[in-house]
């Protein structure tokens, strides 16, 4: 249902290869004459995207990321004119990877383990692409094209998870009308998208990157006390049950 990949944006021109006999008629290796286009462009967004994770994006320039590949900046801008064109594909690689997890499965009715592999899977990406979390506010006023970008996404987004609500209420396990489908759809997205800054701003006296999967993950249980007050009678036990087995409420996750 999700980890699908989909285009990143940036087409690149496909490496024409030759082949050439030695003296004696024997082919040679190929021999590429500008490189591998699509191969080296996907080197330099998965260096980008843990180059960014590691140290955060602002330190992080297209010098650095070329030294790092071992390739010339030249070579990195025949691919991407800027810095800020690289986050932008990043963002489409990981604006693809949401979009295929908010999907309802076709066929069957919507199941507690779902609600889990949702969360699940959004916070894995969530993690996998933290750069983009840690410092989205900077990075959305540095460029307006990927803003506008940011909030089609975020309107599809809403679409889906008040979708995937209006499942879960469609399956008994949940009962909602529309109004509370909308606020919790939104409030999702506002836990989802701000656990960084929660985590960053109360909890770490260190450096950003103290931030852990473990930290990351206990917006899952957050997000499962949202519903609770909807859980209908005939789930509230299961869903309970559910989040006690596999995301059960952090230790470090207190009141003051």
């Amino acid at each position: 249902m999700y980890w699908q990949s989909r285009g990143y944006g940036f087409s690149g021109q496909i490496c024409d290869l030759l082949t050439a006999k030695d003296n004696n008629g024997r082919m040679n290796k190929p021999i590429r004459t500008r490189g591998a286009p699509g191969r080296t462009k996907d080197r330099i967004l998965d260096a980008s995207l843990e180059l960014f994770n590691a140290q955060g994006e602002r330190r992080v320039t297209t010098n650095h990321i070329a030294a790092h590949l071992e390739i010339s900046p030249g070579n990195l801008y025949y691919h991407f004119s800027n810095k800020q064109a690289i986050i932008y594909a990043l963002f489409e690689r990981y604006e693809a990877r949401v979009l295929d997890i908010l999907q309802v499965p076709e066929g069957r009715p919507l199941q507690p383990q779902d609600k889990l592999s949702y969360l699940q899977a959004v916070f894995a990406g969530l993690w996998e692409y933290r750069f983009l979390h840690r410092d989205m506010e900077h990075l959305l006023l540095a460029d307006p094209l990927l803003h506008a970008r940011y909030r089609d996404f975020f309107r599809v987004c809403q679409q889906r998870v008040e979708t995937i609500f209006r499942g879960l209420g469609a399956a008994g396990i949940l009962r909602l009308t529309e109004e509370d489908v909308a606020a919790l759809a939104l409030n999702t997205w506002i836990v989802v998208t701000s656990w960084f800054s929660f985590l960053r701003c109360n909890l770490l006296t260190e450096d950003v990157d103290s931030i852990s999967p473990e930290l990351l993950q206990g917006g899952i249980y957050q997000v499962f006390t949202l519903e609770r007050p909807y859980l209908t009678d005939e789930y509230r036990e299961v869903m309970n049950e559910l989040q006690r087995q596999y995301m059960p409420r952090p230790a470090w996750l207190v009141s003051p």
